[in-house]
């Protein structure tokens, strides 16, 4: 059986998921970021900001990106430009 790590063992306790889409992207942010920890943002422009913004209030400095053919380019293009660390998964 595995054992859960303890929250003092993180390595990323800034770190936020975004699961990439062609119309839309699922972000998830750490549980004690926000009241809703995971939302739904669009794929214009207005709405990749609006998720960038989001996720500084948020503390966040880290973005993993999931996705699939080449919708991943603008939302890293407006996060780097943000100052986040985005990787690729």
């Amino acid at each position: 059986m595995a054992m859960r790590k303890r929250e003092e063992d993180e390595v990323f306790p800034n770190a936020a998921g975004i699961d990439v889409g062609g119309s839309s992207h699922w972000v998830a942010v750490p549980r004690q970021a926000d009241d809703e920890p995971v939302r739904e943002f669009g794929a214009m422009t207005g709405d990749l900001n609006a998720m960038a913004d989001w996720l500084l209030s948020c503390g966040v400095d880290t973005v993993a990106l999931e996705s699939t053919g080449v919708y991943w380019i603008p939302v890293y293009e407006v996060l780097e430009q943000r100052g986040l660390t985005v990787w690729l998964v």
